[in-house]
């Protein structure tokens, strides 16, 4: 999650990105996304493997890009609300 906020987050000049809203984004989108819980080596490495799949990453796009639009417009910390989409 961390590793793709931070691939889009410069596409989005407009987007605040102060540690609430980072943290808003990812919350709103773990909110929207199936849970993936392991509990030994061997799960966390095929759960890396299912989740490194380009549909997968798709999904998480998707889910991210409407966490910052929906961020953008209702800023907690106070920034100017922005229309990013």
């Amino acid at each position: 999650m961390q590793r793709e906020y931070g691939r889009l987050r410069p596409q989005l000049p407009l987007f605040c990105g102060c540690d609430t809203c980072r943290g808003d984004v990812v919350v709103y989108a773990l909110n929207r996304l199936a849970p993936h819980y392991v509990s030994t080596r061997e799960g966390e490495v095929l759960t890396e493997l299912s989740l490194g799949s380009d549909q997968e990453k798709a999904k998480l796009d998707v889910v991210l890009l409407e966490a910052f639009r929906k961020v953008a417009l209702a800023p907690r910390c106070g920034a100017r609300a922005v229309q990013l989409m």
